[in-house]
């Protein structure tokens, strides 16, 4: 009985992988993601092991290693303590109000109301629009002389809103949930047309209310939009810049809205001092890495 030699293909598929034209197809981004992101990182590890200083083109500027010293002058410098714990609280207010808030609003969307999708588009409108632009209408309402303190009255605080230590950092975070929840919300828009109609119209016909139906059915059935949403804000959290930075000066006042990202810019752009800057990113990735593994395997946990 002949043997048939098994195609070529077969041989150079069994070389080189599985299937040779999917590398292909994915070889570009590949590329784009070393060059975009893997370089960027690894320069920033290289450069966070020595005293690196920006200087001006063609001058000669001594950049001796120093090892860990970096990131020990950093783990004991008070003043990325305070960043720290203040980007902590701004994820503690900002991550649980997104979740909830996006995924009602999702919810509420998901049903046939009017003018349905006019209220979709409303909501994605603050997350496409330019950020100084939004900034700047917060700025308004946010003064001393702005529209909600003219509302509130007696009421409103005093120092106010963005001069205030105590409400600096909860108002950036309010700012930021509410310039971000329509993306969120189509996330949970689009997770919420995989759950079968059959379960709810079987829940209500068992006597469960709204918030049963929405607690047994609506809840379980996102729950990887939702480890998706909880890493994304994270990071999006970890990474915060533009508003503490345009809202109050760049982390006023007395550090009270200061974060990583802002320390960064402040010590490697303003002052030059690249290594420092960097030590601080590689602890910061290093930490969103991990935070971000420990939400998905605690939300992901059967």
């Amino acid at each position: 009985m002949a043997v048939v030699a098994p195609p070529r293909r077969g041989r150079l598929r069994g070389l080189i992988g599985p299937d040779p034209i999917g590398y292909a197809f994915i070889a570009p981004y590949a590329i784009f993601l070393v060059a975009l992101f893997g370089y960027p990182l690894g320069l920033a590890i290289y450069i966070s092991f020595f005293d690196y200083f920006f200087a001006a083109p063609g001058a000669q500027v001594a950049r001796p290693f120093v090892g860990l010293s970096n990131y020990a002058e950093i783990l004991g410098d008070p003043t990325f303590q305070r960043a720290i714990l203040s980007v902590a609280e701004f994820i503690l207010i900002n991550v649980p109000l997104t979740v909830v808030l996006s995924l009602v609003l999702a919810s509420t969307l998901n049903a046939k109301l009017p003018f349905r999708t006019f209220f979709r588009t409303s909501y994605y409108i603050p997350y496409v629009t330019a950020g100084v632009a939004v900034i700047g209408v917060w700025l308004w309402l946010l003064s001393r002389g702005g529209l909600l303190n003219g509302v509130l009255g007696p009421l409103a605080p005093d120092p106010s809103w963005l001069v205030s230590e105590f409400w600096a950092m909860p108002v950036i975070a309010l700012v930021v949930t509410w310039k971000g929840l329509g993306f969120y919300v189509l996330l949970y828009l689009a997770a919420l047309q995989n759950i079968p109609r059959e379960l709810y119209e079987a829940a209500e016909v068992d006597g469960a209310g709204v918030i049963r139906r929405f607690m047994a059915i609506t809840v379980p059935g996102v729950r990887p939009a939702t480890t998706l949403v909880v890493i994304l804000a994270t990071i999006i959290g970890a990474n915060l810049f533009t508003e503490p930075y345009l809202l109050t000066g760049g982390g006023g006042p007395n550090g009270a809205s200061l974060s990583p990202v802002l320390l960064m810019y402040r010590e490697g752009i303003e002052q030059g001092h690249a290594g420092y800057a960097a030590a601080i990113g590689v602890i910061l990735a290093i930490a969103v890495m991990t935070i971000s593994a420990i939400n998905r395997f605690v939300l992901e946990k059967d």
